[in-house]
């Protein structure tokens, strides 16, 4: 695996991106002990999972956009929440 330093985002679009994170991992959790036997609150968490899944992607793309982030086909960014950094990761 490599990690190349591909860019910097500022703190309001890491806060942002951050905010998506901790929101999509809660709803990963919850989707583990929640059964479908809640209709109407397993609806709603799927519908939720996959708003957040399309925000999370959505601010990717803009960033990467606005950045022009190095890409690669086999490869995923990623973000160091404490510095900002940006990172290709590549297999």
């Amino acid at each position: 695996m490599v990690k190349e330093l591909v860019g910097q985002v500022t703190q309001e679009e890491c806060n942002e991106i951050k905010a998506l994170f901790e929101r999509r991992n809660g709803l990963n959790e919850l989707a583990k002990i929640l059964t479908a036997d809640n209709v109407e609150l397993y609806e709603k968490l799927v519908k939720d999972v996959g708003e957040t899944a399309v925000k999370f992607q959505n601010w990717w793309d803009r960033m990467s956009e606005k950045y022009q982030w190095k890409s690669s086909e086999n490869g995923n960014w990623e973000i160091d929440f404490e510095t900002l950094e940006i990172y290709l990761v590549t297999e």
